[in-house]
């Protein structure tokens, strides 16, 4: 390990929910693959409705990207394709024959491959997908050389799992995903870890890997704050980055010849029984999952973490990046005199709750945003809480304007949504910063092709 970076600013939100390290196996009856999952996908079918497929099959390619194919993570039958707005694809759902029956891609040592074999097989099998880029957060074009690859090892968002526990088991596939990494950049491959992670001695296996410890509060975690520590990215340079399921993932293809879409999911937040963790599949249905470890009715179902999930409550399908799922009540009850109340239970990131003199308590909060969106104000909190050498309120305001100089001038190509996450958690104006971001990158995007 080279060196620790510490990261100052930040806020760390403690909520009731935490999983305990027991792991569970759960077999989804369904599985399904989201479009949206994939930022700037677009869709084209190998399927219909009744086709029987394999693990590994392919469901459907991208149509600016043809060789980048997304495949079943189960084998069974598609059993819907269903559409938005504009006849949009929303789902491609396939129910499970409980088999796993999987297409062989072939074993390979990844020493022994070139980089483009390396590739072809990773786009063939379905597994280039879990490989994203920044700018953008678009699936890696395969075209492209990173400058470096990085891979964050641990999470610091509320109720994350633990990843030193989800891959103890693991190391050796590990190993083999960062091999097959370490030969896709003339780069570094940059493994970031917590500073006390016990995994660390095990990760430096190559000339061009370099191990870093993190610490300090959340955003610490976040690959974009890691990529902003060690090398930042400037107007017309790439990186890829990835996590560690997705390593096990890419090292599995390459040990065992198939696409093992087996991902160890945490269920946490104070509307769970017990949270813990369990190995399902990617995309998998939890419908059934939650009727048994959850009972209230009136709660919010979101894949990911609570800054930066997507609400799953309809569906109950998980995203296709994600290992956790958050179970949090839903916040349409009125509360009498709202947040002038006093009360302890209450979070607050300032000193206007008598909650905030209790650091290490933990806080079971609701989708209440306790008021609405509000003029837009300077207040100088935002700096507090977002490490990035950037201006982050002229960022959301050129955004906002859609002005493509000054965004490029205040380092938009070095952030992503989530990073101004906590930046929405403090906003006294209730703003949804996260999408305003997200327009503003997909709006440079769409100028850039």
């Amino acid at each position: 390990m080279n060196k620790i970076v510490k990261i100052k600013k930040g806020l760390d939100i403690r909520l009731a929910g935490m999983p305990t390290a027991e792991t569970e196996r759960f077999k989804p009856p369904l599985c399904a693959l989201k479009p949206s999952d994939f930022i700037g996908v677009t869709p084209k079918m190998h399927v219909t409705e009744g086709n029987k497929v394999h693990v590994g099959t392919v469901l459907f390619h991208d149509k600016n990207h043809e060789n980048i194919v997304f495949t079943s993570p189960v084998s069974g039958t598609v059993k819907a394709i269903t559409h938005g707005e504009k006849r949009a694809i929303t789902h491609v759902i396939v129910e499970s024959d409980g088999h796993d029956d999987s297409l062989d891609f072939g074993k390979a040592e990844p020493s022994s491959l070139t980089r483009n074999k390396l590739i072809t097989k990773l786009l063939q099998s379905g597994v280039w997908p879990v490989l994203r880029q920044r700018p953008f957060a678009t699936v890696a074009n395969p075209d492209d050389m990173p400058k470096h690859i990085f891979i964050s090892m641990f999470d610091t968002a509320p109720l994350a799992p633990d990843n030193d526990y989800i891959i103890e088991n693991q190391l050796d596939i590990f190993k083999t995903g960062i091999t097959v990494l370490s030969r896709l950049t003339n780069g570094k491959v940059f493994i970031n870890v917590r500073q006390d992670s016990k995994t660390t001695s095990a990760l430096n296996i190559a000339h061009n890997v370099v191990v870093t410890a993190f610490a300090g509060p959340h955003p610490a975690g976040n690959v974009g704050t890691q990529i902003n520590a060690l090398s930042p990215i400037n107007k017309g340079e790439t990186v890829w980055y990835c996590y560690p399921q997705d390593v096990i993932t890419i090292g599995n293809l390459f040990l065992t010849g198939h696409y093992d879409s087996t991902r160890t999911l945490a269920l946490t937040g104070s509307e769970v029984k017990k949270p813990r963790y369990f190995k399902t599949k990617t995309g998998a249905d939890i419908s059934s999952l939650l009727e048994k470890e959850v009972t209230n009715t009136n709660i919010r179902v979101i894949s990911g973490n609570v800054l930066t999930g997507n609400n799953i409550t309809n569906d109950n399908f998980l995203c296709f990046h994600d290992t956790q799922v958050t179970v949090i009540p839903e916040g349409n009850e009125y509360r009498l005199f709202g947040w002038l109340a006093p009360n302890r239970r209450r979070f607050t990131s300032t000193n206007t709750m008598l909650s905030s003199f209790f650091k290490k308590k933990t806080f079971t909060l609701d989708t209440n945003c306790n008021g609405s969106t509000r003029p837009y104000i300077m207040t100088g909190e935002f700096e507090k809480v977002f490490p990035f050498d950037i201006y982050p309120m002229q960022l959301i305001k050129a955004c906002i304007i859609k002005d493509i100089d000054q965004m490029e001038e205040l380092g938009i190509y070095e952030i992503d949504a989530e990073d101004f996450a906590l930046c929405e958690v403090i906003d006294p104006s209730k703003t949804l910063l996260q999408k305003i971001i997200r327009e503003g990158l997909e709006f440079l995007r769409q100028e850039n092709n």
